[in-house]
């Protein structure tokens, strides 16, 4: 791993080809929306400068209108707030959002809107803006796979009593700078996307041109981001990943796969969306077979029938080879994490499958402490609880496996054609 030292400029994180880690963090477990919302609330109402939010869904019942209303608290006392939503996965509550928002002064930007019908007839639209991110005055951040609804409601199934299952974890420190620098350039390229047509326009008939094209060009450049103090620091390591389809296209998988080639003694890793790759399978049997004990809580109760079928799919080929599989029974389960031996653990939005690992914007953590990775095992641990392992695959070898492996494997292959990526997966 390449460090950084804290006096790099911020976004230098992102030209290394492989994670880097910063020294002097402190980290803090989040769980579910219980725990984050009123982290989330009273950072943003503590603000004196800016306040900068990305994710993927911000829906419109009571537990996001509170996140909704800090934001115009604080953009209100003059700080200022900048808010970016994937225009898919917020679409139903656009109408809420901009009405909750108007007059504010939070300014909010719509990663590839969904405002007419042939936007969903293009290609680019299949990759959506999946982060979860939050930076407050560039010396707070949070990272997650936790979106802004509340966490008894799933938006194909409404209420019910128990909370999803889900993380996220509150930062301090260096590593909080490249968190920031993405966000800024995630608003900025909606914003930009979005309003520039009309901004030229208005600039075009406006009577002092210039004046009003730099003032544009300085809302939207990316600056960087405030370095905290290096006083008082403590020894947390992390690294911010992101994937997108610049320089940092495979970053999360590969951090994933080294980690768990590495491993000497445990993987536990949680994910509702599973269907990796090769590389990855060969990694999880890999590490089985030497005797690491490895272990993947997965859904049991399902919200989309095709990614549960993509999962269990794959029981057989896994199960056979030592791999321990557990569904989670409780409720929904939406957590994307993972805990490697005693000091590696990441957590974030990106499922493992081909949407999160070829072709959606998502964000993880990396944190590289003993006391971190061991809180989330208890947590992991505590999760065991409430699931059910199986020990015999749904779809074992024979006809109905192999129809199910290749009806995943060719709808899988369409939906990458489909947004423009070929080869294997």
């Amino acid at each position: 791993m390449i460090p950084i030292g804290s006096n790099a400029h911020p976004a230098a994180w992102y030209a290394q080809p492989q994670p880097s880690f910063l020294g002097g963090n402190e980290a803090r477990l989040l769980r579910g929306g219980d725990e984050l919302f009123p982290a989330l609330i009273a950072a943003i109402d503590a603000a004196l400068h800016e306040v900068w939010l990305a994710t993927y869904i911000f829906h419109d019942d009571d537990a996001s209108q509170r996140v909704a209303q800090c934001l115009v608290r604080a953009a209100r006392r003059g700080v200022r707030v900048r808010l970016v939503i994937d225009g898919f996965g917020s679409h139903k509550a656009m109408p809420h959002l901009q009405r909750w928002l108007a007059g504010s002064g939070v300014s909010m930007a719509v990663f590839r809107p969904l405002e007419r019908w042939w936007n969903w007839l293009q290609p680019g639209q299949l990759r959506r803006l999946h982060q979860k991110l939050c930076v407050v005055d560039g010396t707070q951040g949070f990272v997650g796979g936790i979106n802004i609804i509340d966490d008894r409601n799933d938006l194909n199934h409404g209420f019910g009593d128990a909370p999803r299952l889900d993380y996220a974890v509150a930062l301090r420190g260096p590593v909080v700078a490249p968190i920031e620098q993405t966000v800024r350039a995630m608003w900025t390229r909606a914003a930009f996307g979005h309003d520039w047509r009309a901004e030229v326009m208005a600039l075009a008939r406006s009577t002092e041109p210039l004046a009003n094209a730099r003032r544009l060009l300085g809302r939207l450049r990316i600056l960087p981001a405030t370095l905290p103090p290096d006083d008082d620091i403590l020894p947390v390591r992390a690294a911010f990943l992101v994937r997108d389809n610049l320089r940092q296209r495979r970053a999360i998988e590969r951090a994933y796969i080294e980690a768990i080639r590495a491993s000497t003694d445990r993987v536990d890793l949680v994910c509702p969306y599973f269907y990796p790759g090769r590389s990855f399978r060969r990694a999880l049997v890999k590490a089985a077979r030497r005797g690491v004990r490895v272990r993947l809580l997965l859904q049991g109760k399902v919200d989309y029938r095709f990614a549960g079928l993509a999962a269990r799919v794959l029981y057989d080929e896994l199960l056979a080879e030592g791999v321990r599989i557990y569904e989670y029974q409780a409720a929904f389960l939406h957590a994307k994490a993972a805990v490697v031996d005693a000091d590696w653990a990441t957590l974030g939005s990106s499922n493992i499958d081909p949407l999160s690992l070829l072709l959606n914007l998502e964000a993880n953590i990396v944190i590289r402490d003993e006391a971190f990775a061991n809180e989330f095992a208890r947590a992991f641990e505590q999760a065991l609880v409430d699931s059910r392992q199986i020990t015999v695959a749904p779809y074992q070898k024979g006809a109905w496996a192999v129809l199910g492996r290749g009806f995943v494997a060719w709808a899988a292959h369409w939906y990458l054609k489909m947004a423009g990526l070929s080869g294997r997966y």
